[in-house]
């Protein structure tokens, strides 16, 4: 019996915080016959690392995870690889993150709440070099650009969104420049053009339009 070759695989890198939930999607990738998931990460951090090592066809990540989120360790992976196919598979029903992402370099943004079909098409057209959007995201999209108030995010680089979802997680200034290597002052900076380009003066007029635009939702600012 011949031995399939293996170049004739797609070679799949996992991110995501959640072992669990890396057990289930490893688990239906190894059904299909042609998806090998050959590295897994548990944060952003890892993901860059584990990609620069094991140089796979495709990365399915997070955009949820401990340290740098998933938009920025799109950023880098990126950076390093031009070429870099990568693909967001979360939990957040946000056309925020989904522009973000696909702005970072991601190559397709679908939504945890969707079937396995949904995810297994988004590979496919991923590989082929396709965008991929989960019909949700393409309805919270298209809804996006009809809203009376202009999307905060159209306004910021993927690296300013980064730092504004940490601002939202209550990082202080000192967290944020430890977390992405940047000086105290850069961070600063960064946190000042956010506000200026938002076009709001304090962190709660910046909650209070996070909230309005879905970067957020108010559960994740209870006490």
């Amino acid at each position: 019996m011949s031995v399939p070759d293996a170049r004739s695989f797609t070679r799949v890198m996992l991110a995501d915080d959640h072992a669990i939930v890396r057990e289930g999607y490893r688990s239906l990738l190894h059904k299909q016959d042609r998806l090998q998931v050959v590295a897994e990460a548990g944060d952003g951090a890892d993901a860059y690392r584990v990609y620069k090592e094991v140089r796979p066809d495709l990365v399915i990540m997070d955009v949820s995870m401990p340290g740098i989120g998933g938009v920025e360790a799109i950023r880098r992976i990126r950076q390093w690889d031009h070429a870099a196919r990568i693909l967001v598979f979360t939990m957040h029903q946000s056309a925020a993150y989904a522009v973000q992402a696909i702005k970072a370099g991601a190559r397709g943004f679908v939504t945890k709440s969707n079937p396995p079909e949904t995810l297994l098409r988004a590979i496919a057209e991923v590989m082929a070099g396709r965008i991929a959007l989960s019909p949700d995201i393409d309805h919270e999209l298209a809804i996006s650009r009809l809203a009376d108030e202009p999307s905060a995010v159209d306004a910021l680089s993927p690296r300013e969104f980064e730092i504004l979802r940490m601002l939202l997680a209550e990082k202080s200034v000192d967290d944020i420049a430890e977390t992405l290597h940047i000086s105290v002052k850069t961070a600063a900076n960064t946190r000042y053009l956010i506000r200026a380009k938002l076009g709001v003066a304090s962190d709660i007029e910046l909650v209070r339009l996070a909230l309005r635009q879905r970067i957020i939702a108010a559960e994740d600012i209870a006490s």
